[in-house]
């Protein structure tokens, strides 16, 4: 990006200072105003094209551009002559005031102060200019040099430069001598990513990644060392079991800020993501990602990895779950708290309600399914690019094919399936989601998903049920597109099936969406329906498989076969309903789905042996 250097001043040199730059040699004459120029990248110590702008000494000139133009500068550069204690007076008399009567507070541009004709004096300004720099904090630092004999000419725009990419002002409060709040909850999360291991300190190991992470290069032992001794000499509890502490870390970028080298942390904040506001940036947390229609999104295996590792970091006990206290460490690199307490009813979790490993994956599973952009911005603030070495999050997700494709080719490369639940009020929608999570009690928050894994023939899949609201006037497009329906009735209520009748006949008749018919409460007595056809004569009419008995009112866990076969005819929506009523097919996979459990669960308890 360019970065635009403005120089004010009355007949201080400053025009003598550009053309000097420019011409690497004292001009003989000097005209009373240079023209705009660009120095381009290629020349400059920090690669990034620079444009200066001059602007005239005559006052009636200089409150018009300054009015005008120096709101757009990047960085000004206040010139005053060294042996002039009047153009040094007018620094604070007149161009300060003007200069920020003509920015908001909030967006003031860096000042850089610069005593011109260093040549003519024996003596420094520092002692006079060192009051004014700490009475402005827009003031960035002072450069003495001389357009005549080309001193620190060159350096002049070096530091103009450096205070705009690396400045001072977000970074550190010189007043209190200490780094600011939003620094310190940047560089706090920082190095909560960088603790691979969450034991409060960076190791040696954990050091090195980092640097290598930020500078490309990875610190020598006797170099890391010194740096833990400088802490150590510094600080009482910046350094232990010889890793450094969260306050080390923290004091080493004070002293990086406070010895001139902002670049260091800056280079830090901006390998993380950060823009110069200290907030994460947009293309840092919602990285470009393109999803055709009829395609979905997916973790690939690597995202399903970090993920793990994020897990087994906050597992602190052990457990295979995930506390309320875990999870609130788990999301304390977010700046919010992204999962409610629906999430608990979404997924499975354990006796105490704590998220198992499988519900803390499932959840992560459906966010991306759902809402892609959530799902970057998450593993945005775990640092899942920078952990991984990859360019974006978007590395971790997986555009599935589309749908018309698979139907084509009669096979699926998905892992994640959609069945919307419909039917009346009261027909046991919500009690057929919590059953698939393994659950007979009536929960207290109520979630319209569950996510869980399934086996077909010994393929693991996800299947997600989402229960849609019974407004038969009112269903989106949302609400119809998935893989597999379920339409749900209660058995006990003679009402209840003329719903799933007129959704089948309304939307679901010509479709090529699979649609199985669940006669839910089946532990209750049956009644006749209050329909013109029963629902066996239905499901025959229109070719479907007969209504499928279930129940969750039961002291033994709910069966989960139901939920089997609703993966299977997603997976295989182009086979004929006369193949899935073959008893052989359905034995086969739910066969395929016990073996590949029992095989799946013991693999699961050897990888927390491991773990």
């Amino acid at each position: 990006f360019q970065r635009d250097v403005q120089l004010c001043a009355t007949k201080v040199g400053k025009t003598s200072l550009i053309m000097s730059l420019v011409s690497e040699e004292f001009p003989d004459e000097v005209p009373l105003r240079a023209e705009e120029i660009t120095i381009p990248a290629d020349v400059t110590p920090e690669r990034v094209p620079t444009h200066i702008v001059d602007y005239s000494g005559k006052p009636a000139l200089t409150k018009h551009t300054c009015t005008n133009k120096h709101i757009h500068a990047n960085v000004i550069c206040i010139v005053y002559s060294v042996n002039n204690k009047k153009s040094i007076e007018k620094v604070t008399s007149h161009w300060i005031p003007l200069i920020n009567d003509r920015t908001d507070k909030d967006s003031r541009v860096p000042l850089i102060l610069v005593g011109n004709k260093s040549d003519l004096v024996e003596h420094s300004s520092m002692e006079t200019i060192l009051p004014i720099m700490n009475q402005y904090q827009d003031i960035e630092t002072c450069v003495e040099c001389s357009a005549k004999n080309l001193k620190n000419i060159s350096e002049l725009f070096y530091y103009a430069q450096k205070a705009v990419l690396h400045p001072t002002g977000p970074l550190y409060c010189p007043e209190e001598k200490e780094l600011k709040s939003s620094c310190i909850k940047a560089l706090t999360r920082i190095f909560k990513v960088s603790d691979l291991d969450n034991d409060g300190i960076l190791n040696d190991n954990e050091l090195n990644f980092f640097q290598r992470t930020c500078f490309n290069t990875p610190l020598a032992p006797q170099a890391l060392e010194d740096v833990k001794n400088v802490v150590r000499r510094n600080m009482t509890d910046g350094v232990k079991d010889n890793g450094l502490t969260l306050k080390g870390f923290l004091f080493l970028h004070t002293l990086f800020i406070q010895r001139g080298r902002h670049e260091t942390t800056w280079t830090v904040l901006r390998r993380f993501g950060y823009d110069d506001d200290l907030e994460l940036t947009q293309e840092y947390l919602f990285p470009m990602i393109k999803i055709p229609p009829d395609c979905t999104t997916e973790l690939n295996h690597n995202a399903y990895l970090f993920l793990q590792s994020v897990f087994d970091k906050h597992d602190k006990d052990r457990d295979c779950a995930l506390s309320p206290e875990e999870v609130k460490d788990l999301f304390k690199v977010f700046p919010y708290m992204p999962w409610g307490p629906d999430v608990n009813n979404t997924v499975c979790t354990n006796d105490q309600g704590w998220i198992t490993y499988q519900g803390y994956l499932s959840q992560w599973t459906l966010t991306t399914y759902l809402d892609v952009q959530r799902s970057l911005e998450y593993l945005g603030y775990l640092g899942y690019s920078i952990i991984y070495e990859q360019e974006s999050q978007a590395a971790a997700i997986t555009v599935t094919r589309n749908k018309r494709i698979d139907l084509q080719k009669k096979q699926t490369q998905r892992s994640v399936f959609r069945c919307n639940i419909l039917g009346a009020q009261g027909s046991g929608k919500s009690g057929f989601l919590q059953a698939f999570l393994g659950r007979n009690l009536q929960v207290n928050h109520k979630s319209f998903y569950a996510i869980s894994t399934t086996y077909v023939y010994g393929q693991e899949k996800y299947l997600l049920l989402h229960e849609v609201m019974p407004d038969f006037d009112f269903l989106s497009e949302a609400d119809l597109t998935c893989d597999v329906v379920c339409l749900v009735y209660d058995i006990n209520n003679p009402r209840s099936f003329e719903y799933c009748a007129k959704v089948y006949k309304q939307y679901f008749i010509d479709s090529k969406t699979p649609c199985v018919v669940i006669a839910a409460k089946s532990d209750l007595h049956e009644v006749r329906q209050h329909y013109s056809l029963s629902p066996h004569e239905f499901c025959r009419k229109h070719k479907l498989h007969p209504p499928q008995p279930f129940t969750c009112n039961m002291t033994s866990a709910p069966n989960k076969d139901i939920y089997t076969r609703l993966t299977t005819m997603a997976m295989y929506p182009h086979m004929a309903q006369a193949d899935l009523k073959n008893s052989t097919f359905w034995l086969r996979a739910s066969v395929g789905a016990t073996v590949f459990a029992v095989l799946g669960f013991a693999m699961y308890r050897a990888l927390l042996k491991q773990r």
